[in-house]
């Protein structure tokens, strides 16, 4: 199949409504290691002590991961004290964008990824288990704001539950700009099988990128509609969201 541009997938009066809902972290960039420092800060604002140890974070929402943070640290989890770090956690990263642009970086082909799926009239949104405020800080400091609509995604303090956040970002964007997306036009964009997981159960596409710990041939077995090597194939990433693929998940 000959490369094309991304505009022509939906080249034509006949074209559906199409929604692209990126994951962030090692998918469109890493600010390693600043979110252990966010949690840290957090925390210590909030609870008045040092953190002791943090859950688990790959694949998880922010939600699910400061449930088990403070049950590890022996502190009530209450909906108050969530709310409280989920502000501190917006702070902090605020506070940390400089940090941010020093250590952290897009990953390779994110913006012009973004860019071509604009350029084609998407609606582009994430789908993340970072909580709103800390999503934009990193997309903000990194310059990859530009193209995703921040309203309507679906994000860590939304669930624990990965596609009831597909849901919601579904739902925030058919409200937002009054058309219905189709489950086969709608593409989350991920590097883990937890975000391929979170799409199929919500009944839409998933394109895996191995841009994070997750191979290949570890995304095509999770399930992935498309699996590429990472977002600098233009062309390729738009065959993988509503074009052809083979058997492998590669595009074709």
């Amino acid at each position: 199949m000959p490369d094309v541009p991304a505009s022509a997938w939906n080249h034509g009066a006949v074209a559906e409504p199409a929604l692209i809902l990126w994951d962030i972290d090692a998918t469109l960039l890493t600010v390693r290691p600043l979110g252990q420092e966010i949690h840290a800060v957090a925390f210590a604002e909030t609870v008045g002590r040092p953190l002791r140890e943090r859950a688990g974070t790959t694949g998880r929402t922010e939600r699910a991961i400061l449930l088990e943070t403070l049950r590890l640290n022996d502190v009530p989890a209450d909906e108050a004290t969530l709310a409280a770090l989920y502000d501190a956690m917006g702070r902090v990263a605020r506070s940390i964008e400089g940090r941010m642009r020093e250590v952290g970086r897009p990953m390779p082909g994110a913006a012009a990824a973004v860019a071509s799926f604009a350029a084609d009239g998407a609606v582009q949104s994430v789908v993340t288990g970072n909580i709103r405020s800390v999503t934009e800080s990193k997309l903000r400091a990194l310059g990859l704001t530009d193209h995703l609509d921040l309203a309507v995604g679906g994000y860590g303090n939304d669930s624990l539950d990965r596609a009831e956040l597909v849901r919601r970002a579904v739902t925030r964007a058919e409200a937002a700009y009054g058309q219905v997306f189709a489950p086969a036009r709608v593409v989350v964009i991920g590097d883990t099988p937890y975000d391929v997981q979170g799409a199929r159960d919500a009944g839409v596409r998933s394109v895996a990128v191995a841009t994070g710990g997750t191979t290949v041939a570890e995304l095509a077995a999770a399930g992935a509609d498309a699996v590429l090597p990472d977002l600098t194939d233009v062309a390729a990433l738009a065959r993988a969201a509503f074009g052809t693929v083979g058997t492998d998940g590669l595009p074709v």
